[in-house]
């Protein structure tokens, strides 16, 4: 049987650097909340246009479908990642 992951023990052992960024994308969500761009629960993501990890700010952000922000993804990485099964799938196909 698997054991359970401990959530409260990651966010403590967790680096300042990713606290940090991790902050900074709650702060952003709160704010488009408290403008009513997005509401709790409602399937939505903020998206920043630059990525934290990239040293982009949470003052640029748009709020986006978690559909659309889902498949942006393939555009980051290469598309044999997206494909369904991963890798291994895209690189069988190739023979």
């Amino acid at each position: 049987m698997a054991t359970k992951r401990n959530y409260v023990a990651e966010r403590l052992r967790e680096k300042p650097a990713r606290k940090k960024a991790r902050a900074a994308r709650g702060r952003a969500r709160y704010a488009k909340i408290k403008n009513g761009s997005t509401k709790v629960g409602d399937g939505k993501v903020v998206h920043h246009t630059k990525p934290i990890s990239k040293g982009g700010t949470s003052s640029k952000t748009v709020v986006q479908s978690k559909r659309a922000s889902n498949s942006e993804g393939g555009k980051l990485q290469p598309r044999s990642g997206k494909a369904k099964g991963g890798r291994a799938t895209a690189k069988r196909r190739k023979r």
